[in-house]
């Protein structure tokens, strides 16, 4: 559902996004694609583009590219082939980028995005195989440019959507879920800060209800999520603004500076460029077997979509419960890993949420490197269940204790740790009577208000017997004693 500004006009939204494939090797050779390496240190003849050179396509980067187009519902075309887009820049050492020009190797596709309204699919266009330029450097000195060939060569998908999207939070939630994706099935790792996924908007406005595209504005080479929201809602903004003030929109390439939030204009731009393609002759064309994409089908895991259902429908969590789990694949692995060992599903998405991701977000560490297995989640939700520990000493004192026993290769269990610790639940009567007593004692008007009508001084009495038995006491069965000794 499109969006209004200022009650009369609406932004239509289109984004190409360039997803670096983490494969070992180069698109057409065997050079490392490792980030961080020396300048024009993972360069050969063919990366060169010496003569007498010919390129080789690297299979996995075909697999990869199926994988996505499964992922994202695209219709996986069997015949597709690479073409030369002739150009000339420092970076690019064969004055042509080999990419897939009018056979891509993906056609179509949705992807589901969070709206106002729910969930709405977002149409694609196509995801198409190119190759990376090289880098240009122009910061180290003051008169030259420095061109680091490393990246030229490394395998790119590409990403074009339709002009489907009407506003920054949709093509923000959009980036979202294609990151989120292409990590899941271990195409990529996306990393925005190492340039493994950069994005081109596409950005128009138009009277509201006009069925016409308005003149587009591309904004080059966004990288970060929080920039590409930002560059869309000030090209919309500056757009709306100019056609108010009796100017037209031109066709523009722009780009986005990030240190004060503005766009500024590159080049004006025609409606084609003359790249000049035609098919890549030293390369055959691509022809996937049916057996071939359906073993890449096969081998692809559940998507979060579909967890989300089976979260729901499964282990009766809700709709908040089961996005929180598929956020990352790692902890959607994890989340089943636990449940294998305990059935109190609501419990171990808590924990997950909860203890665990603050040792996550503070520590910055993946929830495999928090030093607590699924196991022993489970056992210390089952701890927790079985009235042996409270939630509380479970966190605050048997998990860090957990973690230290891990670093030390102590082979024990949370239940033998959490005794050497005195830390077990007890629900000896007389000694929780104990405690009762002296917490009461304590605080006589306290008793009072409480017998006169104020129940809720229930949770203060409990809190001090937790307080004076060190979070040994039940609280649960400490509450039932006091109810029963106060009438």
């Amino acid at each position: 559902m499109a969006i209004i500004y200022q009650g009369k006009y609406e932004a239509v939204i289109g984004l190409e996004i360039h997803v670096q494939l983490d494969t070992a090797s180069k698109l057409f050779c065997g050079d490392s694609t490792a980030f961080g390496a020396a300048p024009n240190t993972h360069i050969s003849p063919i990366t060169l583009a010496l003569p007498g050179t010919l390129p080789k396509i690297n299979k996995k980067a075909i697999e990869y590219a199926v994988r996505l187009g499964l992922a994202c519902q695209c219709e996986i075309m069997p015949y597709n082939f690479f073409a030369r887009k002739n150009y000339f820049y420092p970076d690019l050492p064969k004055g042509w980028q080999t990419t897939q020009h009018t056979h891509p190797i993906c056609m179509g596709g949705l992807v589901p995005i969070k709206t106002q309204e729910g969930t709405r699919l977002v149409k694609m266009h196509h995801i198409h195989l190119e190759e990376d330029a090289g880098k240009s450097i122009h910061d180290i000195y003051d008169q030259d440019t420095c061109v680091d060939l490393n990246r030229a060569g490394t395998p790119l998908v590409e990403i074009v959507s339709e002009p489907d999207m009407f506003s920054a939070d949709e093509a923000w939630n959009y980036v979202q879920e294609l990151r989120r994706l292409v990590r899941w099935i271990g195409v990529s790792d996306a990393n925005m800060e190492e340039g493994s996924l950069r994005c081109d908007a596409n950005i128009s406005i138009r009277p509201a209800g006009d069925p016409e595209l308005g003149t587009r504005v591309e904004v080059k080479n966004l990288n970060s999520t929080r920039n590409i929201k930002r560059a869309i809602d000030y090209e919309i903004d500056r757009m709306i603004k100019l056609v108010e003030a009796g100017g037209k929109v031109k066709q523009q390439t722009r780009s986005f500076d990030a240190t004060d939030g503005t766009t500024f204009a590159i080049r004006d731009k025609e409606e084609a460029n003359d790249y000049r393609y035609f098919p890549e002759p030293d390369l055959p064309p691509i022809h996937l077997s049916e057996a071939f994409i359906r073993q890449i089908k096969a081998d692809m895991p559940a998507l979060p979509q579909a967890l989300i259902q089976k979260y729901q429908a499964q282990y009766d969590l809700s709709e908040y419960d089961a996005e929180q789990l598929v956020s990352e694949k790692e902890i959607a692995d994890y989340f089943e890993a636990s449940v294998k060992y305990t059935h109190h599903y609501k419990a171990v998405v808590n924990w997950i949420s909860g203890p665990l991701r603050s040792i996550m977000n503070d520590e910055h560490l993946l929830i495999d490197e928090t030093s607590i297995t699924a196991g022993t989640l489970a056992e210390l939700v089952n701890l927790v269940a079985e009235g042996k520990l409270s939630f509380s000493v479970a966190s605050t004192r048997l998990l860090p204790a957990l973690r230290e026993a891990h670093k030390a290769n102590t082979e024990k269990s949370p239940l033998e740790i959490a005794t050497d610790l005195n830390l077990i639940q007890t629900d000896d009567a007389a000694l929780l009577n104990t405690w009762i007593s002296e917490a009461l004692e304590s605080m006589p008007e306290k008793v009072q208000a409480y017998q006169k009508g104020k129940k809720g001084l229930i949770g203060l009495f409990v809190g001090e017997v937790k307080k004076r038995s060190k979070g040994k006491a039940d609280p649960q069965r400490v509450m039932d004693l006091i109810k029963e000794k106060l009438g």
